[in-house]
């Protein structure tokens, strides 16, 4: 498997993992945020099941399929974080729509929008740079 597909497993696994925490209540605070910072709801939810089973089944399905993931994605992710981090809402969740700009701390902001971030981040390298890179055994 190449290492594209791989990071498309990884990424499916990963999102399983993030709605699957917030069912977790040794994560969640009095409050009901998790970790602390932010809650999760439905939207939010069916945002991360289903980044993560649109990321397993191009994963599955072809190189060129998880390259096109990475590439949709990466953007997309990274610029709802950075719109977090902002206006303390994202769009992808329909927060800012739902919401509008919320008053929280920098910090809070921060902390909350560092996983979009990071994830999209990383999105945006293996679609435009790992997967820019010749294949094993194609080249």
């Amino acid at each position: 498997m190449d290492r594209v597909r791989a990071f498309g497993w990884g990424y499916f696994a990963l999102f399983i993992l993030v709605v699957a925490i917030g069912y977790v209540p040794g994560f969640e605070d009095t409050d009901g945020n998790l970790f602390g910072l932010f809650k999760l709801d439905l939207y939010d939810d069916s945002l991360h099941l289903a980044s993560g089973v649109w990321a397993g089944v191009a994963a599955y399905w072809s190189y060129s399929a998880a390259r096109s993931y990475f590439r949709l994605f990466g953007p997309l992710y990274f610029l709802d974080g950075v719109l977090g981090l902002t206006t303390g809402s994202g769009y992808l969740d329909g927060g800012i729509f739902l919401y509008g700009p919320q008053d929280l701390s920098l910090l809070i902001r921060f902390f909350a929008n560092l996983p979009h971030l990071v994830i999209g981040g990383v999105a945006i390298w293996v679609g435009y740079r790992l997967a820019a890179r010749p294949r094993p055994g194609f080249a």
